[in-house]
This record gives structure tokens, C-alpha cells and sequence, in this order.
């Protein structure tokens, strides 16, 4: 069973990495109102405490790799794959996605150990997912459901009541006062990106073990079979436990602010949320009504993750957009190139990405 609202939701969020929020940001350059300026004032990450829509691009993702799993493991054992196999092919995507993501922060450019960033998205969802497999192959939903709330509420209990060594003094929910961000200092090889904290650094991948958990449990919700469970019913129960998780992060943000760079438990509960009615809207129009022929845009980015996220950073589209429409764009008045600029980036990447789904290329870690 393959959930084509899956594919659809991951498109929609990698979108926005895809210069979808460059796109909306020149929108509110050439149609300034305050529609247009509040969207874009939601394509750039908070400062410190806070949300903004940039900041559930990268827990979605990651919610929806913990969606994934259930199905994924449930294909294997059909398939007669045996239990140590899923074992080291978990372990292997993990360790494979921590390295991909140290090549992307740009190892291979300078070749200095000593003072590259080691830490980053695509490791830090390599070891969150990584885990969050291990502890679903090891337990049921009643263990997994203590797991996740001991990881939350641990993970606060640590940061609330043990300042930073070093801190001086400072907030304990800032950079330099907090535990995270000195774990950080004393542990993390090699550049920090932040210079005292590292938003992928080493004690924020255990709250986001939880997030793919409750990925995990999201899948292994939509996969269950049981008389009168429809999937109607289903959306409408991911409805009511996203409320629920999102007025429950909302009251522990009053004493544990959502802070996306040290990752803490309120956000968790917050952006997991937003993952979980984002899913239930995209499961419900999708797969529930059968509303599909608009998604070919977004599942065509959302077949090819990895592929965009790398490619950009190793691929200068940049360059073929330009040589393609620059001269087409010039035409246009000063305020509104920008937008199309933007525009036809998007396009030219989603063409690279279409030419690979039309092929059946994908590339999976």
C-alpha cells in the first residue's frame, strides 16, 4: 500500500526548500499588501523562540519518514526479508544520511576536518529516524507511547533545571545558558554552526526521536484494520489528536518555550501538530475522496526528496534558469522580476525532477 497523499505532503513541504519561499517573498516585493508581506514574513526561520511556517519544514519531513516506516517494514516481512536485514538496513540509512549530510555542509570543497560542520538536516533525520525504527521494531504502541512521553518530558526536566556549566549565568533557554548548547561546545567535532549551538547538534536529536515516533505512530494509525474503521473516520480521529497535541504544546510553550534550534519538547507537540492535520487534510482529500489530479506537481517533487535537497546544493540550476528566461524576464517591469525569476528556478527543477519521475529514477538512502 503506497499513500499517494504521502507523496503529495512531502512534495508540498520540500516546495518551499525548492524556492518556494523565495517565490513567495518576491510576491510580497512586487504586490506589496499585507496578505502578501505576512506570507513572507513566514518564509524565514524565527530568530530564537518562536514559529514560523519555515520552521515545520524540516520536522514535517521527518514526520512523514516516520509515517513511512510502518508500511515500508510491513513490505519487507512480506517479502521474506529477515529480521537482522530491516535491522542493518536501518542502521545504514542512518549512517548514510549523516554522511550525505556532512558531503552537502561542504566537505569535499576544502577537505578540513578540523573545521567542518559535521552536524545537519539530513543527520540529524538519519539518526532521529534511525532510532525511532529501532525503538519501533522493539516494542508496541503502549511502550512506544512511554518511550516518546519519557523522551518529551526528560528532555524538558534536563533543560529546565540544568543550566550550562559555562553559561555565566545566562537564560537556560538561550544559546549560551542552555545544556543543549554546551553539549554542543564540549562534544560536537568541528564547526558549530551557531558558534555556541548547533540547531542539528547533539542533545536536540533526542526530542526528535520523538517527532519521527509520532510519525510512526501517524502510520501505523492509517494502516490499522479493524471493523467500522474507515478512512474517513481515520482523518477525522488524526483531526482531533492534532488538536489535542497542539493545545497541549501550546500550555507547556508557557514554561518551555518552542524554539526550533534546541528543538524542545513544546515544539515537538506543536509542529507535530501541524504535521499530523497537514497529513490528515492531504490523506483525506487524496486518498479518502479521491481528489488527485492536482498533485502531480507536488508528488513529482515528493518522489525525489533527497534528489532536490542534494542536487541543489551540487547542481547550478541557477545558471540553466538564467541562460533559459533572463532575457524573456528583463522585459518585465523592475518589481515583478524577482517574482518570475523565482518562478522559473522552480520550473527548471521541476523539470529535472519530472524527466526522473517520467524515467521511474529515484534516489532512496
Amino acid at each position: 500500500m503506497r499513500l499517494q497523499s504521502l507523496d503529495a505532503l512531502r512534495g508540498f513541504d520540500m516546495f518551499f526548500i525548492m524556492g518556494g519561499a523565495g517565490l513567495l517573498a518576491a510576491l510580497a516585493q512586487w504586490a506589496p499588501c499585507g496578505f502578501t508581506e505576512a506570507l513572507a514574513q513566514q518564509m524565514d526561520h524565527v530568530e530564537w523562540h518562536g514559529l514560523a511556517h519555515h520552521d515545520t519544514i524540516f520536522p514535517l519531513f521527518l514526520f512523514i519518514a516516520g509515517i513511512s516506516f510502518p508500511f515500508s517494514l510491513a513490505k519487507q516481512r512480506a517479502g521474506g526479508k529477515s529480521e537482522s536485514a530491516i535491522h542493518w538496513k536501518v542502521i545504514r540509512r542512518g549512517l548514510t544520511l549523516v554522511i550525505l549530510g556532512i558531503l552537502y555542509n561542504g566537505l569535499l570543497e576544502h577537505w578540513n576536518f578540523s573545521e567542518a560542520r559535521y552536524a545537519s538536516v539530513l543527520g540529524r533525520i538519519g539518526l532521529a529516524w534511525m532510532f525511532a525504527a529501532l525503538i519501533y521494531l522493539h516494542s508496541g504502541w503502549r511502550s512506544r507511547s512511554f518511550i516518546t512521553a519519557a523522551i518529551l518530558i526528560g528532555y524538558y526536566l534536563l533543560v529546565r533545571f540544568i543550566p550550562a556549566p559555562d553559561g555565566g549565568g545566562a537564560d537556560v533557554f538561550s544559546a549560551q545558558g542552555s545544556i543543549v548548547g554546551y553539549i554542543d561546545r564540549i562534544l560536537l567535532p568541528g564547526k558549530i554552526y551557531y558558534g555556541n549551538i548547533d540547531p542539528e547538534g547533539i542533545l536536540g536529536t533526542l526530542p526528535a526521536i520523538a517527532t519521527a515516533l509520532l510519525g510512526m505512530f501517524t502510520g501505523e494509525w492509517v494502516k490499522l484494520e479493524r471493523p467500522g474503521l474507515t478512512p474517513g473516520k481515520k482523518a477525522a480521529w488524526m483531526v482531533v489528536a492534532g488538536i489535542a497535541m497542539l493545545a497541549l504544546g501550546l500550555l507547556w510553550h508557557l514554561d518551555f518555550p518552542i524554539n526550533k534550534k534546541m528543538w524542545t519538547s513544546s515544539f515537538v507537540l506543536v509542529v507535530g501538530a501541524y504535521s499530523l492535520l497537514m497529513f490528515a487534510l492531504f490523506y483525506w482529500l487524496i486518498d479518502v475522496r479521491g481528489w488527485r489530479r492536482w498533485t502531480l506537481f507536488f508528488t513529482v517533487i515528493g518522489m525525489n526528496p533527497i534528489t532536490i535537497y542534494l542536487g541543489q546544493k551540487f547542481i547550478n540550476f541557477h545558471y540553466t534558469s538564467e541562460k533559459f528566461t533572463s532575457g524573456l524576464i528583463a522585459l518585465f517591469p523592475e518589481q515583478c522580476q524577482p517574482f518570475f525569476t523565482s518562478a522559473a528556478y522552480i520550473a527548471i527543477c521541476w523539470l529535472f525532477l519530472y524527466f526522473l519521475y517520467r524515467q521511474r529514477i529515484f534516489l532512496k538512502v
